[in-house]
């Protein structure tokens, strides 16, 4: 019996979040510059997107490019950008097809001029479906972001808008970037490292986490198929004891 086989259909996550991490170590290992793994980390994005689509994957998280990679040699940073474009203008037939809502979270602001208008530009095109939300976490930082929540509601209680009594779990929830989505049931990281690089640091705090020694140009849906048999095979308790479920 092969792992699709396995899985419960009745218990498959509704959100699933993805650090796509090994790109570079894993072109190394081949004798190619990084940005050849890049490029064929796209192949993964595609595996992941479509064999989250064909068993009910509602959201489907990608951490494509963090505020801090911004620090990386310009000659890659270009490189992705670059290969982000392309990306967009070679799947949106496919977004189309599947019906597929692509949304991004992060500093969009410091994206370059084409790749922020071509991610726009996708954005509105498929703003209407409702078969799977890909989210594209790019030029993104979670405790960035938390801060920009603090001042968001620091300032409408400077203006009389909030009351200090009335923030609460909720009211930070509807402020951050992710306020269109739920938090993830399970994260995946590839790569062999075990620490979550400052990524939705907030929407965690109750998700499962499986962590693959493989590299990202290396992942399949049958990697994704076996992180959510694990991810089933766990007793999600959300602070309670086994008895009270």
């Amino acid at each position: 019996m092969d792992t699709l086989e396995q899985l419960n259909p009745e218990n498959i996550p509704q959100h699933i979040a993805i650090i796509m991490d090994g790109n570079g170590r894993w072109a190394k290992t081949k004798g190619r510059l990084r940005v050849f793994g890049h490029e064929t980390g796209v192949k993964s994005v595609r595996e992941a997107l479509e064999g989250a689509m064909h068993i009910g994957v509602k959201y489907l998280t990608l951490y494509a490019f963090s505020s801090e990679n911004w620090n990386r040699p310009r000659f890659e940073i270009n490189a992705l950008m670059g290969l982000l474009v392309d990306s967009l203008k070679k799947e949106l037939p496919t977004f189309h097809k599947n019906q597929v809502k692509l949304h991004a979270i992060g500093d969009l602001s410091q994206l370059p001029k084409r790749c922020y208008n071509k991610l726009q530009e996708t954005m509105e095109e498929t703003s209407h479906y409702t078969t799977c939300t890909l989210t594209l976490a790019l030029s993104y930082g979670s405790r960035q972001e938390l801060v920009n929540v603090t001042r968001r509601l620091a300032e409408k209680v400077k203006q009389g808008e909030l009351s200090v009594d009335d923030i609460n779990e909720q009211t930070i929830q509807q402020d951050l970037d992710t306020h269109f989505i739920p938090d993830p049931d399970l994260l995946i990281r590839t790569g062999g490292e075990q620490r979550i690089s400052n990524f939705m640091l907030w929407q965690m705090a109750y998700t499962e986490m499986v962590f693959l020694d493989i590299m990202w140009p290396e992942f399949h849906r049958e990697h994704l198929y076996e992180s959510i048999l694990e991810y089933q095979q766990r007793e999600r308790r959300f602070g309670k004891i086994s008895e009270q479920l």
